[in-house]
Order: structure tokens, then C-alpha cells, then sequence
């Protein structure tokens, strides 16, 4: 195991977490848009993307003015797939899919990046998706997203 290490660390290995606190050090604000195509779900799906934000950023997040990075995020697309069906031909299971865009500015540098993120969840055969299970749907899928948005970032850090 020492050996591994010691062949990680002189061949200048440094893990994915050491690129993202350099790439969103000095403090990160964020800012949601409203998803318009779906109007009457916008302030559920603002609160879900937020929610995931702050677990995503939390000890990052800082204002607009003292923040080193400002990231607006924006909902481009959400949808719902059904992926399985019961015996009666009543929807089980599905798959929430978000694609969001980050509009990330570094100083006088800024760059868009798009990620999607996806949720797999079972509901009672013959029943709607509640606003509390949409909510947790759109959330963890924009963690996803907000995950891989953070990755391509660290990558293009390390670069």
C-alpha cells in the first residue's frame, strides 16, 4: 500500500478533490433561472436545483461581490420517462432526466458547460407522482448533474 502511494505521489498524481477546491477557492455564488416550460412547477423545481447546490457548494457558497467564481444555472430541460409497467399496463417505475446549463465566470474568463443528470424511482401502480416524490426526483437528478458539472471543471483545472 506504501508502495502505491509513494508511485502515486512521485509520478505527480493529485486526486479530483485537490483540483476542485483550487478551481472554486475564494467562494462560489450561485444563481438559479427559473425553468419557464414548466411554470406551475418552476418554484419546485428552483428549491430541488438550490437544494442541491448548497449540498453540492455549502462551505463554497459565498455573495455575489466577494464570490471568486459566479455560476448561473439554468434548467433546459426536465422530463419524466416511464421505465417499467405492471402486468395492467400501469407505470412503475421512472426515470427523471434534467439537463441543466452552468454558466461559469472566473474573473474576465466564462465558458458554458451543459451536464444531465437522471433518477431512477418506483411509485404505486395506478397513482400519480406526488410534489414531494417530483421534488426529490429533481433534486438528486440535479445533483447528478451539478456532480458531473463539477468534475468537468476540476478536469479542465488539472489541465
Amino acid at each position: 500500500m506504501a508502495a502505491l502511494a509513494a508511485l502515486m505521489g512521485g509520478c505527480g498524481y493529485k486526486p479530483i478533490k485537490h483540483y476542485t477546491r483550487s478551481a472554486f477557492e475564494g467562494g462560489v455564488y450561485t444563481q438559479v433561472k427559473v425553468y419557464l416550460r414548466d411554470p406551475q412547477n418552476a418554484v419546485l423545481i428552483k428549491d430541488a436545483v438550490k437544494e442541491a447546490v448548497m449540498e453540492r457548494f455549502g462551505g463554497h457558497l459565498a455573495n455575489r461581490r466577494s464570490a471568486a467564481t459566479a455560476v448561473d444555472i439554468k434548467i433546459k430541460r426536465l422530463f419524466f420517462t416511464p421505465l417499467e409497467y405492471d402486468k395492467n399496463g400501469y407505470v412503475v417505475y421512472y426515470r427523471t432526466k434534467v439537463i441543466m446549463e452552468f454558466d461559469l465566470t472566473r474573473g474576465q474568463k466564462s465558458q458554458r458547460i451543459t451536464t444531465s443528470g437522471f433518477y431512477d424511482f418506483a411509485i404505486e401502480p395506478n397513482s400519480v407522482i406526488s410534489d414531494t416524490l417530483r421534488f426529490i426526483a429533481i433534486r438528486e437528478s440535479a445533483k447528478k448533474a451539478i456532480d458531473r458539472f463539477i468534475s468537468r471543471v476540476a478536469y479542465m483545472e488539472a489541465r
